[in-house]
Formats: C-alpha cells, sequence, structure tokens
C-alpha cells in the first residue's frame, strides 16, 4: 500500500494504517491497499469481497453504529475519499476484557490512512465537513437478514461524539438498543 505505519489501540485487533503518499507536480498517488504490505505489517488475513462508497451531503450526518451478525459478519477496511468524519467502533464479543469499550478517531481525505475494524464490533461514524464520501472493503457480502445496531448515542455506549443534536439520522438508527439491552451475537475468541 505502502503501509508507513500501524497504530494499535487498548483494544486489540483494531488499527490506523498511516499510508503512504507520493506527489509531484501534478498532484499525488497512494495505493489504498495491497496484500503483500497488509500482511508484512502483521495485520490479519482478511479476504475483501465487496467495495463500498458512502456519500453524506451535510454535515452532522451519523451513520451507525451497525454490524452484521455471523455468518456474514464483516471486518471493514475505512477511508475518507472527500471530507472528514469521526468514526466510532464499540467492542461487541461478548466475554472479551473490552467488552462495551470504544475506539474513536478523525479521519480525513487530507491525511492517507485506513481504519481497520474486525468482526465483531458495531461501527458508525458522523461527518464533519459537508460533502463527504467515505469508501470502505469488507469481509461479507450484504445480508440485510443479518443487519444488527447499537443506539448511537446511548448511555451504555458512551461514544463521545462531536455533535450530538441537530444530527442527520436514518429512523432505523434512532430505534437500535443501547449497549446494555444488546444481546450481542459475537463471543471472544481468546
Amino acid at each position: 500500500m505502502p503501509i508507513i505505519s500501524v497504530d494499535k489501540f487498548a483494544i486489540p485487533g483494531p488499527a490506523r494504517l498511516q499510508l503512504k503518499r507520493a506527489g509531484d507536480e501534478r498532484g499525488w498517488f497512494s495505493e489504498t491497499w495491497n496484500a503483500k504490505d497488509w500482511l508484512e505489517a502483521g495485520l490479519s488475513e482478511e479476504k475483501w469481497v465487496q467495495d463500498n462508497h458512502a456519500f453524506s451531503a451535510e454535515r452532522g450526518t451519523t451513520r451507525g453504529l451497525h454490524f452484521q451478525a455471523p455468518p456474514h459478519a464483516q471486518a471493514k477496511l475505512i477511508q475518507v475519499i472527500r471530507g472528514r468524519i469521526f468514526d466510532a467502533i464499540v467492542d461487541l464479543r461478548t466475554g472479551s476484557p473490552t467488552f462495551g469499550q470504544s475506539v474513536c478517531l478523525e479521519l480525513s481525505s487530507d491525511a492517507p490512512q485506513a481504519f481497520y475494524v474486525p468482526v465483531g464490533f458495531a461501527h458508525g461514524y458522523q461527518t464533519l465537513a459537508p460533502d463527504t464520501l467515505v469508501y470502505y472493503k469488507v469481509t461479507d457480502y450484504y445480508a440485510p437478514q443479518t443487519e444488527g445496531g447499537l443506539l448511537w448515542n446511548g448511555k451504555a455506549v458512551g461514544v463521545d461524539w462531536p455533535m450530538k443534536q441537530d444530527v442527520t439520522l436514518s429512523k432505523r438508527d434512532h430505534d437500535w438498543p443501547d449497549l446494555d439491552t444488546l444481546a450481542s451475537p459475537f463471543q471472544y475468541l481468546a
């Protein structure tokens, strides 16, 4: 890709990848994913099967927190093509020493980065700029019958979103359960 560095977090599994960007008078070029570099960086082997784009016109658009349950659970590799987002994940792996804890970070098209989210996490983001375009790879196909979610601003979730009011949100994202009432479909494998 090539990966310059991999930032790990207190929760094992997720990682922020700093990517190389080469530029000249024409602009810049960056590899967004390369299997060899991925494995050399010590990241778990994944089979990416689908790529997605999500466009959000308004600042404050909040998507999530979403997941797909087994047998169609998805790992994700998220990048921002245009704009800036506050990205959040919550550990839903029952039995995990970090169950219910979150990792939050900002991703921007100004910095060549990617955020790796393994299976077992609810994922969501909030746009911090208008006309934001997010690109992500996933390890299983979209399976609507396995969709699940976690209430984005639930008290038990504890994510400190930059915008708490006047957000653009889908109806289904209003209706997901909070963490303390969610029956998680994920198990922690030590």
